[in-house]
């Protein structure tokens, strides 16, 4: 195991305001020696007509990533960016850390009523029920506080 919980974190992002919250609480519990690799799945249909092209769901992951990148300090840590794609989103989740070797998989908790979990399925409790890598959920930041 290692000895740093935060040595390598695989950071899920949905969208650009969720990329910057986590940034933000990602900031404060990783330091500059962390490697931080953020991932944004492309979710695919299964079959199914898919919403959007892969192009537009690509450059809005693209979006969500400058988000994230632009919330930190320049030069802070180790930061890379992965594109995922399939069709359950937490398996695929897992399988990214797993395969980056990640120490722990954090994220910022999204909205949602119980209802929508209920029909869609809920991406954290399915992480945390199936993941063999640790996963933290981080405690939102106020966006009033300067990164430094």
């Amino acid at each position: 195991m290692a000895e740093n919980l935060f040595e390598t974190v695989y950071v899920p992002i949905a969208n650009p305001e969720d990329a910057e919250a986590t940034a933000r609480a990602v900031h404060r519990y990783a330091d500059e020696d962390s490697e931080v690799i953020v991932t944004h799945v492309v979710e695919k249909g299964g079959g199914a007509p898919d919403k959007a092209s892969v192009e537009q769901r690509e450059q809005y992951a693209e979006e969500a990533y400058e988000t994230f990148q632009n919330v930190l300090p320049e030069g802070w840590g180790t930061i890379r960016f992965e594109t995922l794609y399939g069709h359950d989103v937490a398996e695929t989740i897992i399988d990214g850390a797993g395969d980056a070797g990640a120490t722990v998989i954090a994220f910022t908790p999204r909205g949602g009523s119980r209802w929508v979990h209920l029909v869609t399925g809920d991406v954290a409790r399915n992480l945390i029920e199936n993941s063999d890598v640790p996963v933290v959920s981080l405690p939102e930041q106020p966006t009033s506080i300067v990164l430094d």
